[in-house]
């Protein structure tokens, strides 16, 4: 069996201030405790964002390995905000055209995923991801983090995102239902 791997982008203030997160620090006890190993960068403009999905594309030869795209990223609906800006998920998918194939991308809870049908299918049909997940709730009180890793650590055994969600929901379905796991697929 490949090994899976996170690729994590998370939107900072300013890229310059190495400060380690609290996403950071989640990403470590994931490869410590259940040996997930991810890719961590962070982006405070959309031109670094697309500087580190070109990295990764073209620079990585184990790109086919990375089955999820994680996202750490304010913004609300179908936008994420960098810097002050906000990006529709449309122009993003446009940015991500055809390089997701078979990917799952991710949205942690400092936004809120809340997409039509319509919008998350031109989302899957431009970027070739397999699904895109998030939350429909946002709590400044509780982040996503562990309910991202236990998402996270389900693909090890699973390929099939339905039964994913499904055994998600069952061992988590208190978490899932307060902070309103979404799956488009």
């Amino acid at each position: 069996m490949d090994d899976k791997f996170i690729f994590c982008l998370e939107a900072v203030p300013d890229t310059e201030t190495g400060t380690i997160t609290e996403t950071v620090r989640n990403l470590e006890q994931l490869a410590f405790e259940q040996g997930i190993d991810s890719i961590y960068k962070t982006c405070d403009t959309i031109e670094g964002l697309e500087e580190s999905l070109n990295a990764l594309l073209y620079n990585d030869h184990n790109f086919r390995n990375y089955e999820i795209i994680y996202l750490v990223m304010q913004g609300e609906g179908n936008t994420i905000c960098l810097n002050d800006y906000y990006y529709s998920l449309e122009e993003i998918a446009e940015i991500f055209e055809g390089r997701m194939r078979g990917k799952i991308v991710h949205f942690a809870n400092a936004k809120v995923l809340d997409l039509t049908s319509e919008e998350a299918q031109y989302f899957l049909d431009i970027t070739g991801a397999k699904a895109v997940s998030g939350y429909g709730t946002i709590f400044d009180t509780i982040t996503s983090s562990n309910l991202d890793k236990a998402f996270f650590s389900l693909f090890e055994d699973e390929d099939n995102v339905v039964e994913i969600v499904k055994e998600l929901h069952e061992k988590h379905y208190a978490l899932c239902r307060l902070l309103d796991f979404r799956l488009y697929y």
